[in-house]
């Protein structure tokens, strides 16, 4: 079974209020669609469906990534164009999912996917609890029995080559798919769909979206500290800036005492040991390594386990060389390889007045402490 997933984010949301369209603001720290997009990764081909002015948009922010996809003037249209695109691909399943809905579940996903094992399409929906009134100016007018009805939910799966051709069958388009799917005659099972999967339309939705993440979002510090002496040489590496010196400091690799430091805050937030552990000293494939390599692996496995850095902060204790100016290029070189934004990199340094072997110029020591969200 090869499965592609639809994610269709060509609307102008105008409904959610003033400024730029729903799919592209921000919930958390990352954008809707960005979230949206990271709910099915690793699910299969990725196809994103995006109003033809944001598509050089798209391009930057996702290009490599995912299949961009012009959309239509409707709904219905756009998933067509994206159906049409996989024609003749071997794809066998797809799910066709609402960008606006960023807190879908992986659970919710595989129960879809696990319905069209029997089913050639299936959807996710909730039970009508409420009671449903008919209204008119204000006023309710009658009642509406609510038994056996359901709030559709997304993602909406379908054996792939049934649900091109119940669109081109019907090319004047309907509600949602399951509607077209019905209309072609295909079966649609209904599967367990979930509250805070929302969709985003309304201001207040956001609101309630960060509600919902907060109380899903598991949060993680780590501390990091190393030390390294000083050597005979004419300068040293400092959180991946060349610093003219005196002198050098010793060690197996480049020396980096600010990017170790960070690298096993990394490691201590995932409680995935330190440096050593991953890298060790006894390998001589590290010797003189940069260290990049080392904060490079650890952000990359931040991401692999599910989290984003939400702030990293490296403090360097040392008489000399001056660290000020060259903190702002620090951050900068820190920010570069960890993959996040500048503004959630703090480089800083201080003294110990004279005290100690950092006061006695005996080399550098630095802390640094690594904060975690889940993505």
């Amino acid at each position: 079974m090869t499965v592609a997933v639809i994610i269709v984010a060509a609307g102008r949301g105008t409904r959610a209020g003033a400024g730029e369209p729903k799919q592209w603001r921000d919930l958390g720290g990352q954008s809707v669609l960005a979230r949206s997009l990271g709910a099915f990764a690793g699910v299969g081909r990725m196809v994103l469906v995006l109003h033809p002015d944001d598509m050089a948009r798209g391009v930057a922010e996702f290009g490599g990534k995912v299949t961009l996809v012009a959309g239509g003037e409707t709904r219905s249209q756009s998933v067509r164009n994206a159906l049409e695109l996989l024609d003749q691909s071997d794809v066998s399943r797809v799910l066709i999912h609402d960008g606006a809905r960023p807190l879908v579940s992986r659970a919710l996903i595989t129960r879809v996917l696990t319905a069209l094992g029997t089913a050639p399409a299936a959807a996710p929906a909730l039970a009508v609890t409420d009671a449903l009134w008919q209204g008119a100016a204000g006023a309710v007018t009658g009642t509406q029995n609510r038994h056996g009805l359901y709030r559709a939910q997304t993602p909406q799966g379908f054996h792939f080559d049934a649900i091109l051709a119940a669109h081109r069958a019907h090319p004047e388009g309907g509600a949602d798919d399951v509607e077209l799917a019905r209309r072609a005659g295909l079966a649609v099972a209904i599967v367990a769909g979930e509250e805070d999967n929302l969709k985003l339309t309304f201001a207040a939705d956001f609101a309630r979206a960060e509600r919902i993440l907060g109380a899903k979002m598991d949060v993680r510090t780590g501390n990091g500290y190393d030390v390294h002496a000083f050597c005979a040489g004419d300068h040293v590496w400092l959180c991946g800036v060349r610093v003219p010196h005196g002198r050098g400091l010793l060690g197996h690799s480049d020396a980096d005492v600010g990017m170790h430091a960070l690298t096993d805050a990394l490691y201590g937030a995932l409680a995935a040991g330190d440096i050593g552990r991953h890298f060790p000293p006894s390998d001589p494939q590290w010797k003189g390594a940069a260290s990049h390599i080392f904060l490079s692996h650890a952000a990359a496995l931040v991401r692999e386990r599910g989290y984003r850095i939400a702030n990293a902060d490296v403090t360097l204790v040392c008489e000399h060389p001056k660290i000020a100016p060259h903190a702002p290029e620090m951050a900068d070189v820190l920010a570069n390889i960890m993959g996040i934004c500048r503004d959630r990199v703090s480089v800083k340094a201080t003294t110990s007045e004279r005290l100690g072997f950092t006061g006695r110029e005996e080399g550098i020591a630095a802390l640094a402490t690594a904060t975690l969200v889940s993505a």
